[in-house]
């Protein structure tokens, strides 16, 4: 991770994208909001809105897999999204494995609030979380 100090998260989906924001002298992420995407392709001002406000030193994205480690769609859909980013950004992206994230992120927002508490945005938000978390945490598990 060198000299990063501030990671922006994504949780790749092809209707929501979710946003996390991270760093890495706690090693710690805090869920930001949810962008609208249409097939995969969010509004890509908004998120250039949030790469100024944040001014991240990195991206990293979560890309899904299946439990046995083979990629499916959303693999191939995620990865078109970090070379989207590259294409668009000049900082690092990284890519985080991710499994699972909006399964935790769903059991942990009803533990604290049931079902009131398990909007799409905040779901999103906390599974961008959980993936920053776990990339801080554990590095890029693959590129």
């Amino acid at each position: 991770m060198g000299n990063l100090k501030t990671v922006l998260g994504f949780d790749f989906g092809t209707r929501y994208i979710g946003i996390a924001i991270g760093q890495t002298i706690t090693m710690t992420a805090e869920a930001c909001s949810s962008l609208r995407a249409y097939q995969g392709v969010p509004k890509w001002p908004e998120v250039t809105r949030l790469i100024h406000f944040w001014k991240p030193d990195a991206l990293i994205v979560g890309v899904p897999v299946h439990l046995s480690g083979e990629s499916h769609a959303m693999t191939v859909a995620a990865r078109q999204f970090i070379l989207e980013l590259n294409k668009r950004f000049s900082m690092p992206v990284h890519a985080a494995e991710e499994r699972l994230t909006s399964v935790e992120a769903r059991a942990r927002l009803f533990a604290k609030g049931g079902y009131h508490s398990l909007s799409k945005k905040a779901i999103d938000g906390l599974s961008a979380q959980l993936i920053v978390e776990g990339w801080l945490t554990e590095g890029s598990l693959y590129q």
